[in-house]
């Protein structure tokens, strides 16, 4: 995907102050890691009178691919061909935009202390992007950029030059021209308008879109004659979160008809009343999760196997069902900031009789930790080798043999969820490995058979309905009819 922006100047007023604005050297090419690939930023040309900043993204085909399997993704719709023939590194999209927004956030925002005047003010401004896909033809294209002050060519591009009566594709050759606008507004118009024409988006699209499109679209947006359009496209024709945004850009639009704030139009509720709820963290979804399947266990020796820190720990002390709660980590530093935490120094005599901390390794069998009723193993198992996973299963469903095993580890399907992790990465530089539902699944019914177990899976945090949760658990009970020897499976 290619994307340039140029500007002229003169001596007093250098085009080359577009270094300043975009935040990127002239003089230098710079690369950047996306969500699904790499994005490149160079200068074609760098002088007083003319100044081109180029932005191409480089697509991770196989992430792509691996990741986009359902739709708005990079799998459908726009993978109508295969999974491996598609345009989703060649045309502007959706991929382009969050690039866009990422390598130059600053400028779209409209900050630069070096030259605030300059970012203030209108720029002649010229945009090009070689190939955008055009749902709607050349005609929406112009109906989408002209209002907002852009003269715009939008050349269709034929199917094949060589057998012109195929006629023309989706895709449009597009040339932006503006003398009126900042590089903050264009910028933001691109961020909008290019996953609108395209019309799809390569991640899930949640509520949060709502509030970037109305940044975004702030001061154009409202009062846009194709508002409904660019809203329902924009959001991936999500009815709920689509009705969400233009009750709040009709607001707006009334707020701004009335010269007034919003506030004092929308006063009808109290505003501690209206104030939305953050989102739950995952890691305190987690915790919760855990601790309502220890409650159905009826467990009160609880060993947390790998504590790190003791979050975990934390949160079983306070419940007084748990009369013993034991952590256990290989880190020494991390035991020590866990003690800190849970202010073993100062706690009475019957609340230190409840905890224990000491240093153990999981690939190594250890007396102490046998005849508890529950061991949780949270985010553990991603950060061995492989190859030592074996030592981890028997040590623990092996010899240590509580009744109840909890373990919970990444879902690595749901990380096409996380529109900031780059392609191809885990989601924490220590993950060895992260497993898809199935293979989470295959593992844990192995061990379970092994080692005389039941098991059975819970959700942890939303469970999308294509890709799952974003944390897997399986709860594993201890299958007292079973009285045959568990099969040892000792790492070497």
């Amino acid at each position: 995907m290619f994307l340039t922006i140029s500007t002229s100047g003169t001596a007093a007023q250098p085009a080359t102050d577009l270094g300043f604005l975009l935040h990127k050297h002239p003089d230098k090419a710079q690369r950047f890691s996306t969500s699904y690939g790499t994005a490149h930023v160079f200068y074609p040309e760098a002088d007083a009178e003319r100044c081109t900043a180029a932005l191409l993204l480089e697509v991770d085909t196989v992430a792509l691919v691996r990741r986009g399997k359902g739709k708005g993704r990079g799998g459908a719709p726009d993978a109508a061909l295969a999974q491996y023939v598609n345009d989703r590194p060649y045309a502007a999209s959706s991929l382009l935009a969050v690039a866009l927004s990422g390598v130059f956030s600053s400028a779209l925002r409209g900050v630069c202390n070096a030259r605030p005047e300059r970012a203030a003010e209108p720029l002649p401004l010229r945009i090009e992007v070689p190939a955008l896909p055009a749902r709607g033809g050349p005609d929406l294209v112009r109906g989408l950029f002209e209002p907002l002050g852009w003269a715009v060519t939008a050349e269709p591009v034929a199917l094949d030059t060589e057998f012109p009566e195929w006629g023309d594709s989706r895709y449009v050759r597009l040339v932006l021209e503006s003398e009126k606008l900042t590089l903050a507004e264009a910028l933001r118009h691109l961020y909008v308008l290019l996953p609108v024409l395209d019309d799809a988006k390569h991640y899930w699209v949640s509520s949060d879109e709502v509030d970037k499109l109305l940044r975004a679209g702030e001061g154009w947006l409202p009062t846009h004659p194709e508002q409904k359009l660019i809203t329902s496209r924009y959001l991936s024709r999500r009815w709920s979160l689509t009705r969400q945004a233009m009750e709040r850009l009709e607001l707006v639009r009334l707020a701004e008809a009335d010269d007034s704030e919003v506030e004092s139009i929308d006063n009808a509720v109290a505003q501690e009343a209206e104030a939305e709820e953050k989102p739950t963290p995952l890691a305190v979804q987690r915790r919760a999760a855990i601790l309502a399947a220890l409650h159905a266990s009826g467990a009160a020796r609880v060993l947390d196997l790998g504590c790190g820190q003791g979050p975990l720990v934390q949160e079983l002390l306070k419940d007084v069902r748990f009369s013993e709660v034991v952590g256990v980590d290989v880190s020494v530093r991390a035991l020590t900031i866990a003690s800190r935490r849970l202010k073993l120094d100062r706690l009475g005599e019957r609340q230190a009789a409840r905890v224990k901390l000491f240093q153990g390794s999981l690939a190594y069998t250890d007396n102490r930790l046998k005849g508890y009723d529950a061991a949780v193993l949270s985010e553990v198992i991603e950060h061995l080798d492989l190859p030592r996973l074996p030592a981890l299963e028997y040590a623990v469903f092996g010899h240590a043999r509580p009744r109840t095993v909890l373990v919970t580890t990444p879902n690595v399907e749901y990380n096409v969820r996380w529109e900031t992790l780059p392609a191809g990465h885990v989601r924490h530089g220590d993950h060895r490995f992260e497993w898809t539902r199935e293979e989470f699944r295959t593992w844990a019914a192995t061990v379970a058979e092994r080692h005389g177990y039941e098991v059975r899976f819970e959700p942890v945090g939303p469970d999308d309905p294509e890709v799952g949760p974003p944390t897997q658990m399986a709860v594993f009970h201890r299958d007292e009819t079973r009285n045959d020897t568990p099969k040892e499976a000792k790492a070497a």
